[in-house]
């Protein structure tokens, strides 16, 4: 098993348009490829911003491109990100997103271990 963090700091202003977006569109379209969302969280890093990130667990890096692949070429996902790109304010949603990093790890824990266990 591999696991991904995708790490974001938002400005407070947009963390819950930013949610809904990634609630109503993104999600489902991982989910829908074989991602399995671990959890995701948000802490208020001061007046001004957040962060926010998702961990991700994938059977092989393999698995996680494949499903990145599939999510890319999906029209209909495309083009829901970009009609909520749009309510939003494309230059206003490029001002709020302040850093994204995506990262991955491998355990350090036996999956039997945690409360992993249970998902397969």
């Amino acid at each position: 098993m591999i696991y991904r963090r995708k790490t974001y700091i938002v400005a407070n202003s947009i963390v819950d348009e930013f949610n809904s977006l990634f609630n109503d569109v993104l999600l489902p379209s991982q989910l829908k490829y074989g991602a399995r969302l671990i959890g995701r969280w948000q802490t208020t890093l001061n007046e001004d911003t957040s962060e926010i990130f998702a961990m991700w667990e994938y059977d092989t890096l393999e698995q996680y491109d494949e499903i990145e692949s599939k999510i890319k070429s999906d029209v209909e996902h495309v083009s829901k990100v970009q009609q909520r790109f749009d309510a939003i304010g494309r230059d206003r949603l490029k001002e709020a997103l302040q850093d994204i990093k995506q990262e991955f790890f491998i355990t350090t824990v036996d999956r039997e271990r945690t409360i992993l266990k249970t998902l397969l």
